[in-house]
């Protein structure tokens, strides 16, 4: 089964889905997330290239990709160096992304359904990427990016991680 041009994504409040839906100008999937940059190889001092990204991308009604806005708050090491709080990377992350999601008209959470889309910035692949692995037994499938979702058939929404 081939990968569909438009790919639906499930709403699902409380997990990894919960911050995509629809809004007066179209559809916008939003995430916080770590990310090391492409082709990084883990070695002393990774805790410095893994860094927490607060991500907002729209599209239009059709799923066809808009924008992203897409922002730095710190790496791993500064979020285990002040863990708690207010100034903490996640805390600076949360309110990033609380900001940018208010900045949008009308926003309601809800099923998505977009079309595949890529960029990079610091080195780092964001967006909704078709895979066709012909030595995968499931086929080929939709991977986002960097938050690691795979979504494949029965393309119902549902994603693995």
């Amino acid at each position: 089964m081939a990968v569909p041009d438009v790919i639906p994504i499930a709403h699902e409040p409380d997990h990894r889905t919960a911050t995509i839906g629809r809004y007066a100008d179209g559809q916008f999937l939003a995430s916080i997330t770590y990310a090391f940059p492409e082709g990084f190889r883990p070695d002393d001092g990774w805790e410095e290239r893994k860094r927490l990204y607060a991500v907002l991308h729209t599209f239009d009604a059709e799923g066809r990709h808009r924008d992203s806005e897409i922002w730095c708050a710190g790496t791993w090491a500064e979020q285990q160096r002040d863990p708690e709080g207010e100034h903490s990377v996640l805390a600076r992350a949360e309110a990033h992304l609380a900001k940018l999601l208010t900045g949008l008209a009308h926003p309601t959470y809800t099923d998505i359904a977009i079309r595949p889309f890529q960029l990079a910035v610091d080195g780092v692949r964001f967006g909704l990427v078709t895979e066709d692995d012909e030595t995968d037994e499931d086929g080929p499938w939709a991977e986002l990016y960097p938050d690691r979702l795979g979504f494949g058939p029965p393309w119902n929404g549902r994603y693995d991680t």
